[in-house]
């Protein structure tokens, strides 16, 4: 079974909004930090953003003021909100998931990963 899956990516116009979706099926996902990074081609994988399992939320400089974070634990789904996309934010978008109450920017922390989702925004 994987253990999360995400949804939601697309083509979309400069300026334009998605929404992501990753849904876990993990046991443990109301002690968990959930975080998206993404990945352009030729390019590291980078942080986005997170959600802690006390619902607080931080993101990379380039998209806090565009970005935003929700949770629901019975669900156990998170949701990336983008707005006003830039050609900059074409990316696969990954899903992850953290060590239990651990709240982390960095990668190589995460534990579980999802798939990938391709977000391309158009000039």
């Amino acid at each position: 079974q994987v253990p999360l899956v995400e949804s939601g990516g697309g083509l979309v116009q400069a300026g334009g909004s998605l929404r992501l979706t990753c849904v876990s099926s993990e046991d443990t996902f109301s002690s968990q930090s959930m975080a998206w990074f993404r990945q352009a081609p030729g390019e590291e994988r980078k942080f986005v953003g997170a959600i802690t399992w006390n619902y607080n939320t931080h993101f990379a400089d380039s998209v806090k003021d565009r970005f935003a974070l929700s949770r629901d634990d019975v669900k156990k789904t998170i949701w990336l909100r983008m707005d006003n996309l830039t050609p900059e934010d074409t990316a696969v978008y990954y899903c992850a998931a953290g060590p239990r109450y651990i709240a982390t920017e960095t990668a190589a922390d995460y534990i579980s990963w999802g798939q990938g989702t391709q977000v391309t925004v158009s000039s």
